[in-house]
């Protein structure tokens, strides 16, 4: 993803980060200045220019004529993850009581959700992960994992020959693109092939049928290491 596609992603529209952007660059411009310059009809400008204001993105410099300057991108990123952060814990507060329906085997779509469901069974993992999948996936989660084996929680991974982490048990096996095979506690599962697109697709499931399956074919992959070691 670029600047501007990235802007979107914190709560701005490809219009507004596109202005947003040309300020940063620019440093203070009026209305009419943006709309020359982007080729944004005026009326256009203005509006967003006003939702930047809004949004925390923009200040308005008072004078003879009204001039717009952009605010630093950390300090926006910040201040708008601070007001996600402010929604998340009145949504959670303030969230209908759920019925017990015991989950089933869920898809979990897009390069970004199959890591944040990793990330979220990792901060739940109690007291095992094993993990399947090329080294440069397990080293976006070095972190989580280096967390866990310093609370003395079991890690162990299977993956080539580029990913080391102290403390975790490594089995190196050859490099498997695309492949994730991912079970904590012997009580969730998620599985899949993964590319980095938002095609991607994996099965997350806390059924103990699909659990099983994932972990005997990770033990199998064990001993087939442990074999050829020997």
């Amino acid at each position: 993803m670029g600047f501007i596609e990235d802007l979107t992603e914190y709560g701005l529209t490809r219009q507004e980060a596109t202005i947003y952007a040309r300020l940063l660059r620019q440093g203070s411009m009026t209305g009419y200045e943006v709309a020359k310059d982007t080729g944004i009809s005026k009326s256009n400008v203005y509006v967003a220019l006003k939702e930047l204001v809004q949004k925390g993105a923009a200040v308005v410099e008072e004078g003879d004529v009204t001039r717009y300057l952009a605010v630093d991108v950390e300090r926006f990123c910040e201040d708008y993850r601070r007001y996600l952060e402010t929604i998340a814990h009145r949504l959670i507060k303030e969230q209908p009581e759920r019925s017990d329906i015991q989950e089933g085997y869920i898809t979990i779509s897009t390069d970004r959700h199959i890591k944040d469901t990793i990330f979220e069974m990792l901060s739940k993992c109690e007291k095992r992960v094993y993990f399947l999948a090329e080294s440069s996936f397990v080293e976006e989660f070095r972190d989580e994992l280096s967390k866990l084996v310093a609370e003395k929680k079991k890690v162990v991974v299977l993956t080539d020959e580029r990913f080391e982490l102290e403390g975790a048990v490594i089995y190196r096996i050859p490099k498997e693109e695309g492949q994730i095979r991912f079970i904590t506690d012997s009580s969730f599962v998620l599985t899949g092939d993964y590319t980095g697109s938002e095609d991607d697709t994996c099965l997350y499931s806390g059924k103990k049928n699909l659990v099983e399956l994932v972990k005997e074919t990770i033990k199998n992959r064990i001993s087939i290491v442990q074999s050829q070691n020997k």
